[in-house]
């Protein structure tokens, strides 16, 4: 038992160690940033000309929160409706979009690359930044689609959740793989990958609890702005979660390998 206990110290305190080296939070909230400036933008057009239950993104955003009420209209009054988006979006802007989307990812690919202790890529190789954005938004669309089979069902809630676990591991396990250019092994990453999923359950546990109260008293208080402000802490969370279950992964990884374990590269 002391055993034990002396290990999950020694891992917290490795855990805590690197996320000061990665600067897990300063990351974070870029992540956030990023993703509400370059890929609400573009999910919002793809909900929108693939319509699911309720409003596209704004629902996936709601359901995320575990918002109702006033709350949900909060956050619907953010986004305009699927009829306007479609009508104003061009080729070019969602191009546009598209491209600005991937400093997104490559932002992530950087995190990557700091935990992982490898070099950097080749420029030429965006290519794999495109391709985890794509399916970066393919899991988010999937999972905003999962409410709708047998809706108001007593089955739905499981398959929801089966569908949004299963796919959540196979990204993070795989986003990294790719990222990285298969520079660290698969079965090194699959850690993370679990630390990732576990870690947005509890992140979507404590929104219930905290943030969507939060949403309702800052809508009243501040107006849209104050809804803004939930969204945007709820999002650092993720990245914090994204980055800190990968962080945890490698840590776990490395433990396993043991003392003789050396980095992989210069970190940038």
């Amino acid at each position: 038992m002391r055993s034990w206990w002396r290990a999950l110290r020694a891992f917290v305190r490795d855990v805590w160690d690197e996320g000061s080296r990665v600067e897990v939070l300063q990351r974070s909230m870029a992540f956030a940033a990023l993703f509400f400036v370059t890929l609400v933008p573009l999910l919002i057009v793809i909900a929108a000309a693939f319509p699911t239950r309720g409003t596209g993104i704004a629902q996936w955003i709601i359901d995320a929160l575990g918002a109702r009420g006033r709350g949900a209209v909060a956050v619907h009054r953010l986004f305009a409706s699927r009829g306007q988006v479609l009508s104003t979006t061009t080729g070019f802007g969602l191009a546009a979009l598209a491209v600005f989307g991937i400093s997104l990812m490559a932002a992530v690919q950087g995190v990557y690359q700091r935990i992982w202790r490898t070099h950097r890529g080749p420029w030429h190789a965006v290519w794999r930044q495109a391709l985890g954005l794509a399916a970066l938004m393919g899991y988010i669309v999937l999972a905003a689609w999962s409410g709708s089979p047998w809706h108001r069902s007593g089955a739905q809630p499981t398959f929801r959740i089966g569908v949004t676990v299963a796919g959540g591991l196979l990204l993070f396990w795989w986003l990294p793989h790719l990222l990285l250019a298969g520079r660290v092994p698969a079965r090194e990453l699959f850690p993370g990958a679990v630390a990732t999923v576990l870690a947005l359950a509890g992140l979507h546990l404590f929104s219930r609890l905290v943030f969507a109260p939060l949403l309702v008293s800052n809508a009243v208080s501040y107006g849209t702005v104050g809804t803004v402000l939930i969204v945007q802490s709820w999002l650092i969370g993720v990245g914090y979660t994204v980055y800190g279950g990968a962080l945890a992964g490698c840590v776990f990884a490395r433990a396993r390998r043991g003392p003789e374990a050396t980095d992989g590269g210069s970190g940038s």
